[in-house]
């Protein structure tokens, strides 16, 4: 029961993409990790959450003439900061992106406190009100990657007014009956009787990979405002989260763009199969076969940053990279067959206190790949 908890604990940890870090044997020097992957990123404003709480924000604005304005949601754990590989290329596009820290994340009040789904909408509403507030006449989008993206198909499916369109990147709809009891039995008893324990699922080698993209490995490790670990009560949490948004898939009535990647280990294939199956057929799905769960980290984010610019400028247009084509022919994929392993293998030794494996190319930052 102890492992299967430990896998649960992983699995669930999807919507944070596995932030709880392995441990550290090199430097943040030594993996050459510049200054600003180890300080939280700018606080340009903050947006009120349902109660009126501040919540701290980041702000690209876009180059040029703007074109719309985007309110990005984070996953589990992360922060503001989460944006911030795939913010310039909105930005060049001609859309400001606002990415607050939600509440419970980053510095928001409550940090390292599950706040609950319902508190995390009425947030978002509100967040939605306030930037169309400050940008009038601006087509506003929400998009929200993991945990996020699982807030924006509850969203679209009772939108409030003024959104032009949600769009979820590998959203977070991995359903306790898809786990099923091996799973959800242990977490159940967990919550009940150790709420807070913080379960270490890389001491007991569970790992997944969540991007390409070591560079957004090592911000996302090394970033003070990331929560390492996870409170069993938070994981509880989380799955509720998941198991509305799945839920919300059928009455979705809002233009909706859902983007998955076949090496996403984190939200399961069968997963977002039963969810893209019960959306309606109208809404846009979209399939990369490079893609992982960090989609807007990727080292293939142009891609889907371009994909995402089509749609919300002609909704109705084919997608330049090909990913609705993809789609349509969204393959069979078994869990097992994980070709990102090799990755965490060269990861290795991020901070935590899992146990020696091996680890032939530690990550190491590479400026190319920020630029990508």
């Amino acid at each position: 029961m102890i492992r299967a908890l430990f896998a649960l604990t992983l699995s669930s940890l999807a919507l944070s993409a596995c932030q709880s870090p392995p441990e550290r044997t090199l430097t943040a020097a030594e993996r050459g990790v510049p200054a600003a992957y180890l300080q939280p990123g700018p606080v340009d404003l903050t947006l009120p959450g349902a109660d009126g709480a501040a919540l701290p924000t980041r702000v690209w604005r876009a180059s040029g003439t703007q074109h719309g304005v985007i309110l990005a949601l984070h996953g589990f754990t992360d922060s503001r900061d989460g944006w911030q590989f795939a913010a310039p290329g909105f930005v060049r596009a001609g859309y400001t992106v606002y990415a607050p820290d939600q509440r419970g994340f980053g510095a928001a009040p409550g940090r390292g406190r599950w706040p609950g789904t319902d508190a995390l909408i009425a947030d978002a509403r509100a967040m939605i009100a306030a930037v169309a507030a400050r940008e009038p006449g601006q087509r506003l989008f929400v998009m929200g990657e993991s945990m996020g993206g699982g807030e924006v198909q509850i969203l679209a499916a009772d939108p409030p007014p003024g959104v032009a369109g949600f769009i979820a990147l590998a959203p977070g709809v991995w359903t306790s009956g898809q786990m099923g009891i091996g799973l959800t039995v242990p977490l159940a008893l967990a919550n009940t009787f150790a709420p807070d324990w913080k379960p270490d699922p890389h001491r007991y080698g569970v790992e997944r990979v969540v991007t390409d993209n070591c560079n957004a490995l090592l911000r996302l490790s090394y970033d003070p405002l990331t929560l390492h670990g996870a409170p069993v009560v938070d994981l509880h949490g989380v799955v509720e989260l998941m198991n509305r948004a799945a839920a919300a898939a059928p009455r979705v009535r809002a233009p909706l763009l859902v983007a998955y990647g076949a090496h996403d280990r984190l939200v399961p294939p069968e997963a977002m199969r039963a969810n893209w199956a019960a959306l309606p057929d109208w809404v846009r799905r979209a399939y990369y076969p490079s893609g992982y769960h960090l989609l807007p980290d990727d080292l293939n984010r142009q891609a889907v940053i371009g994909d995402v610019v089509s749609w919300m400028e002609a909704p109705g247009n084919a997608l330049p990279s090909g990913a609705d084509v993809y789609a349509s022919t969204f393959p069979t994929v078994s869990a097992g067959q994980d070709a990102s392993v090799p990755l965490w293998s060269r990861l290795g030794n991020l901070p935590g206190r899992g146990g020696p494996r091996a680890k032939p190319e530690p990550c190491r930052y590479d400026p190319a790949r920020d630029a990508q």
